[in-house]
């Protein structure tokens, strides 16, 4: 019947498997169309002949736009389903992309990131819709590390393959040959994929209206949960981010003295490190629910001392053993993130998981923009002194935390009403 709960045999087996994969292809692709950028940083500056500023507004529009599309994107998912949403992002995406390949100006390419954004916001809301479609709830978190780790091996794509291809093919080549994979998994999303198993068809969705969206929101605002989710996104992500969308590659060659391939290695340290704590983290969430707030709270301090340690270090260049410890922390940023869909999940019904997951997924990437622009204005203001630039981060983990703490109890207390109240209602449900 609609709504109703799908075979046991639906749920995590084998079709539930490739339809997912499917979808995680996309989020893939994205991935490695979003951070594209950061192998191409310094090219950047000289193809469009842009300074700090203007190069770090590339990455600021796209992820504007990213964030902005978070909560739409999170409607259109409860509203359209996954398909759709998916196929309309990877068609974006991949124009985006290609755009950015025969951008003759900084004007056209901004233009194009910005493309490029809105189809990626697309993804990670859609593929987190899937799995939680076909996918029993206890096996929620590990999905969500496991889709997360897929992602960051797109940026294990961009940090490897991309920056040979930029060296080998040039501009052009690199940025239109990586859209060729956009259009592949778009072709698999309309062939193959579906919104959920046989049987578990959904409700169907009222009438959408004004008034109807802002009740959606705001219900899912209301919910502790949801807004503690958002902010340990917030505080968690962010740091990673920067390093790896943009800042990482001209800091390390810039301010530590190595050469590009050497950054590159370290960059894809980052990203190693990510596939490796996101497996564990998925397997300590899903056995451990109570280690959720340890595990962000322990990460975000991790982070802080890790990224402190090359700025505050006398001399001019850090030892190597200290940034290699740098990045390994870093690698923790993306797993810790999702985290704050843990939060935000059991908050909220299955149909307003999207618009909550939504909400939740834009406060990272708030956080990275407005990190990402205050990184840049400051390198501008000090002649490129990225010990000052790189302090911008303490701040914002100041104030994620300072929100976290307020949130926590209250998002703890209202899961475990809603969970007495489940378990009365099942109590009481007649034979």
């Amino acid at each position: 019947m609609p709504g109703g709960p799908p075979s046991r045999d639906a749920l995590g087996g084998s079709r539930a498997v490739a339809v997912w994969g499917i979808g995680v292809a996309v989020y893939f692709v994205a991935v490695i169309f979003r951070t594209s950028l950061g192998v191409a940083g310094l090219d950047a500056v000289e193809r469009f002949h842009v300074g700090a500023s203007a190069l770090s507004t590339f990455s600021i529009l796209q992820l504007l736009v990213y964030a902005g599309m978070q909560i739409p994107v999170g409607l259109l998912v409860d509203r359209l389903g996954t398909k759709k949403v998916l196929a309309l992002g990877a068609l974006l995406f991949t124009a985006g992309q290609l755009g950015f390949a025969f951008s003759p100006t900084y004007g056209t390419a901004l233009a194009s990131r910005a493309l490029l954004g809105c189809g990626d916001a697309m993804t990670f809301i859609s593929v987190l819709r899937l799995g939680t479609r076909w996918f029993p709830a206890r096996r929620g978190p590990l999905i969500a590390q496991l889709a997360s780790l897929v992602g960051m091996a797109g940026n294990l794509i961009s940090t490897l393959v991309l920056a040979r291809l930029l060296n080998s093919v040039g501009w052009t080549g690199a940025f239109a040959g990586s859209a060729l994979a956009g259009a592949v998994v778009l072709v698999l999303v309309l062939l193959f994929l579906k919104d959920h198993p046989e049987g578990s068809e959904p409700e169907p969705f009222p009438h959408q209206g004004a008034a109807y969206v802002r009740r959606q929101i705001a219900a899912a605002w209301r919910e502790p949960g949801t807004r503690l989710g958002m902010w340990v996104h917030f505080t968690t992500q962010f740091p990673a981010m920067v390093f790896l969308l943009l800042w990482g590659l001209p800091y390390l060659v810039e301010a530590q003295g190595l050469s590009r391939a050497t950054a590159g290695e370290l960059l894809t340290l980052v990203v190693l490190s990510h596939m490796v704590i996101g497996l564990v983290y998925g397997q300590i969430l899903a056995r451990h629910h109570a280690a959720r707030l340890p595990l962000t709270l322990g990460t975000v301090a991790a982070t802080a001392v890790a990224w402190a340690a090359p700025l505050v270090h006398p001399g001019d260049h850090a030892p190597m053993w200290l940034l290699v410890a740098m990045c390994v922390v870093l690698g923790a940023c993306g797993p810790a993130s999702m985290i704050g869909f843990d939060f935000a999940r059991p908050a909220n019904p299955p149909e307003r998981q999207g618009t909550a997951a939504g909400i939740t997924n834009i406060g990272g990437f708030t956080a990275s923009m407005t990190t990402l622009f205050a990184i840049g204005v400051l390198l501008d203001a000090t002649g490129d002194n990225y010990r000052i630039a790189f302090s911008a981060v303490f701040v914002l983990q100041a104030l994620g935390v300072s929100q976290i703490l307020r949130l926590g109890r209250r998002a703890a207390r209202r899961e475990r009403e809603r969970l007495v109240a489940s378990r009365v209602e099942t109590v009481h449900v007649p034979a």
